[in-house]
């Protein structure tokens, strides 16, 4: 496990299997049991916190990773990994991170 990588993880809300960008930093998967994460969706509403995501990062459908719903999950609600996230989009979500949370 790693930054960046796409799973399929079972969420308890919203309830049901979906999936998920890894936000944690690297060191964290070897010594954590949970994990941060955003949720993807298909609902875009072209806001500056969310990174649209399709299928050039091995996704099936357009979708979004919404940075304002960010959360932590147990490690063991990952079920499959679909794909990883260039630097370049991983830019992109930090960015929007920052939108979320009013950093600079």
């Amino acid at each position: 496990m790693r930054r960046g990588e796409v799973w399929w993880a079972d969420l308890p809300l919203p309830k049901g299997r979906r999936p998920v960008v890894l936000l944690s930093r690297d060191a964290a998967y070897r010594v954590r049991r949970s994990v941060t994460i955003a949720p993807l969706t298909r609902t875009i509403r072209n806001i500056p916190v969310e990174v649209l995501l399709d299928q050039g990062d091995g996704l099936r459908s357009r979708c979004v990773a919404n940075l304002d719903d960010v959360t932590t999950i147990s490690k063991s609600a990952l079920k499959e990994r679909i794909s990883v996230l260039s630097a370049e989009r991983m830019q992109e979500i930090d960015d929007a991170i920052r939108f979320a949370l009013d950093l600079p």
